[in-house]
């Protein structure tokens, strides 16, 4: 019988593991890659939800990841053993946290930004032009220039000229090099609402996606909180929220040091935070104020924020506050230094940071 058969969708069946190993991923990021806490989770989960049955347990789980590479045990100094994921789990984390975030993106070959430039460039766009003297023929449509063809000599005697070939444009590629930004101040976490989870999961998107999908490019993590530091992609599981103020000057001067080591003339900074700048370094001591815009570290902040636009380094600020002062604040910020500012739920943060990057577009706030 011919036509359509319409059936109740059923989703693809997982193995015991697999359906566990979803769930561990998700709650190892939470746990900032504590491997103990992280199946204490998972127990109280399977007694509540009943997660595992007699043929597979948690026990179960366990030695499957032993046996899979993705956890190992390690001694510590004093010779007690303690079991930590492996380099196997951290890529396995990042690539959850690029489908979850990123899952629209379609399956597409090594990837680079687009510039504004057409011309000798290596990447069609799907517009077409005449055909000049100096175009490189590889890039002749064929199926455009048989049609203008038959359209302008007919299609009894086929002809086909110079002034019949249509070329399709190209776009110039570039390297971009990225330095993103990652507040771990004490109000990532405060008033019950964990933040920094999400910021965990955006940046190992991000460095997922940067390093498959744009190869070229340069991506360097850093962490800002009464200080700044820089860290490791392989670090980002595991970044905890800390006691400090929020020291924007920090991150800034660091960020803009370590692009300053890229070759690359397109640069741009990603800073992911949920509040005001609180901290200022004055020599040796810590200047803090975290009450309402301090106009001190507010000037210092603002400065920064108008190097880089001198340098042509936009800033692109992800507030994940809705605080109408913090808001004024960043509109300064992005005024400043040119840049881009978005204001977002933590849901929504992922989408915001994908679109910004690929585009590679100001929008104006």
């Amino acid at each position: 019988m011919k036509g359509f058969h319409f059936k109740t969708y059923e989703a693809p069946e997982q193995s015991p593991f697999d359906r566990l190993f979803e769930i561990f991923k998700e709650l190892i990021v939470h746990t900032s890659g504590d491997f103990d806490e992280t199946i204490s989770w998972m127990r109280e989960l399977d007694v509540e939800y009943k997660l595992t049955d007699e043929k597979y347990t948690i026990d179960d789980f366990i030695e499957d990841l032993k046996k899979k590479g993705y956890i190992k045990e390690e001694i510590q100094q004093d010779g007690n053993g303690e079991t930590k994921i492996t380099s196997k789990t951290e890529r396995a984390i990042r690539q959850q946290a690029l489908n979850n975030i990123f899952g629209n993106l379609q399956k597409a070959g090594k990837g680079n930004h687009k510039t504004k430039t057409l011309g000798q460039g290596d990447e069609k766009n799907g517009e077409f032009k005449e055909f000049n003297f100096g175009d490189n023929i590889e890039n002749i449509s064929l199926t455009e220039s048989i049609k203008n063809a038959q359209i302008n000599h007919g299609i009894g005697d086929f002809n086909l000229t110079e002034n019949d070939l249509v070329v399709e444009e190209t776009e110039q590629k570039s390297q971009m090099s990225t330095v993103l930004m990652i507040d771990i101040s004490h109000s990532m976490i405060l008033y019950g609402e964990d933040r920094i989870t999400p910021a965990k999961k955006v940046a190992m998107a991000l460095a997922e996606l940067i390093t498959t999908r744009y190869p070229k490019d340069t991506l360097d993590i850093l962490v800002f909180g009464n200080d700044a530091w820089q860290i490791e992609i392989k670090d980002l599981p595991y970044l905890k929220v800390g006691p400090y103020h929020t020291n924007t000057v920090a991150g800034l001067q660091l960020a803009m040091d370590l692009l300053r080591r890229r070759k690359n003339p397109n640069k741009q900074i990603f800073m992911i935070t949920d509040g005001k700048p609180t901290c200022l370094k004055v020599g040796i001591k810590y200047y803090k104020n975290a009450f309402g815009i301090d106009s001190k570290i507010l000037a210092e902040t603002l400065k920064l924020a108008a190097q880089c636009r001198k340098l042509k380094i936009p800033v692109t600020t992800f507030m994940i506050a809705s605080d109408p002062y913090l808001k004024e604040f960043v509109k300064e910020f992005t005024q400043v230094n040119n840049g881009n500012a978005y204001y977002s739920s933590l849901k929504g943060l992922g989408n915001l940071i994908f679109e910004d990057y690929r585009r590679n577009r100001t929008k104006r706030f």
